[in-house]
């Protein structure tokens, strides 16, 4: 099963990630701000990622990992 981690300090919030996901299991965390003041990404449901990258692909700062 792939795994998407994020590094949640480093995320800036602009949602390509988002948009980009096939499977339509990203969000950016409402209730959550990291370190630089941002809403980061977060996946919703690990188990029905298909692993296919296009998050990571999207991210201008590299800040996702998809481990298959």
């Amino acid at each position: 099963m792939p795994k998407v981690t994020f590094m949640e300090d480093l995320c800036k919030g602009c949602g390509l990630c988002v948009e980009a996901c096939p499977k339509k299991i990203l969000e950016l965390a409402r209730d959550q701000i990291n370190k630089k003041g941002h809403n980061p990404a977060r996946i919703t449901d690990q188990e029905a990622c298909i692993g296919c990258a296009f998050c990571a692909t999207m991210c201008p700062d590299c800040v996702i990992t998809v481990e298959k």
